[in-house]
């Protein structure tokens, strides 16, 4: 049975209840998707520190730590390329996932589609078709039988078109190997959207999903641009449709998904420049307004490792910000709703999910 609800005076001076949050027990028993997670920015520090020393460049948990503050999204950038700089072999990637696989799992996640940076493998001279049968190796072990998974290949902005191209076909050979989109990251106002038509036409004409990065540190143009120049299916962050509300409209009337993710706009400074508050807090964020006005949106973590953050920690800093327990149900329910998978697939996960929150008193 639900909780009692507790009650105190308003300003009228009647009792007005007191709205009771989600405990971390029932948000651990709730089976959760993730959507937007980056496999190099879930490298805990630990696991960089050992990284590091395989490759005879010793440094202390504390320090990689250090590495993971930032000020601004330059900062995360280039934080991001010194830890994608110790992924060298296959063998680093099998490490990786295995370590945000026992994650995943320890979190209740029974379905994630991964992103994994193809782009910067490129950029590195490195086989990916190798390190993806390691990862994906990895990720199929016996001990994380409870964990679906699937992937996306990520291109970054600022290498340009041609190499999202040859991401995209990377993607494409890999199909029937587990990964289910191509999609785009990085810098998002290193070049316009218009460059990588043509690498995300090849990647819809060969089957594969679509999703771009905008609307993160861009305004609401580099998102419209995402969704009607490159026919992206989900918007990784979107946060910037907060001030252009025919476009969020137009995006929900689409079945467009917004991937949040509070703590890492936070982390990155991305949440203060949308606000222009340069002291920008998660009360500033924009999800509850936009879950409210019916905008299609689902909760990630990002670049967990980096930002010191899972998604257990996310759900409940995204109650805080005044959703009731059956809308943070709703919000996890729209990861399944938003996934790469059979309808038939959706709604059976979706059905598990609601189960369990009756079951825990959240519904």
């Amino acid at each position: 049975m639900p909780a009692a609800r507790l009650s105190r005076p308003n300003e009228a001076g009647a009792r007005a209840p007191l709205r009771l949050m989600p405990t971390t027990p029932q948000l651990a028993s709730l089976p959760k998707a993730e959507l937007h997670l980056h496999l190099e920015g879930s490298v805990r520090p630990t696991t960089a520190a050992e990284l590091a020393a395989r490759y005879g460049e010793p440094i202390a948990p504390e320090e990689v730590a250090a590495r993971y503050r930032y000020t601004d999204f330059s900062g995360f950038i280039e934080a991001f390329k010194w830890i994608t700089s110790l992924l060298r072999t296959p063998g680093d990637y099998a490490l990786v996932t295995r370590r945000l696989a026992e994650e995943l799992v320890r979190q209740n996640v029974v379905y994630a589609e991964i992103t994994i940076s193809a782009g910067v493998m490129l950029r590195r001279a490195q086989d990916v078709e190798a390190n993806f049968a390691a990862i994906r190796d990895a990720a199929a072990e016996q001990p994380f039988r409870s964990l679906r998974t699937a992937w996306i290949f990520d291109s970054a902005r600022q290498f340009g078109s041609e190499a999202a191209l040859d991401v995209a076909r990377r993607a494409a050979a890999l199909a029937g190997s587990g990964v289910v989109a191509f999609g785009m990251g990085g810098d998002e106002l290193a070049h316009p959207a218009e460059h990588f038509r043509p690498a995300f036409e090849f990647a819809r004409s060969r089957g594969l999903h679509l999703v771009c990065h905008a609307g993160e540190i861009g305004g609401p143009g580099s998102v419209r641009d995402a969704a009607e120049i490159l026919g992206a299916e989900r918007i990784g962050h979107g946060i910037a449709v907060m001030h252009d509300a025919r476009l969020a409209e137009s995006l929900a009337a689409r079945r467009i998904v917004l991937e949040n993710c509070p703590t890492s706009n936070l982390c990155t400074g991305a949440l203060a420049r949308q606000t222009g508050k340069p002291d920008a807090s998660l009360a500033d964020h924009p999800l509850a307004r936009l879950a409210e006005r019916g905008s299609l949106v689902t909760l990630s973590t990002d670049d967990p490792g980096m930002f010191h953050t899972d998604l257990l920690t996310e759900y409940s800093r995204a109650a805080s910000l005044g959703l009731s327990n059956a809308q943070v149900v709703k919000l996890v329910a729209q990861s399944f709703h938003a996934a790469f998978l059979p309808p038939e697939d959706r709604l059976a996960l979706a059905g598990n999910l609601e189960r369990a929150a009756k079951s825990s008193g959240l519904l």
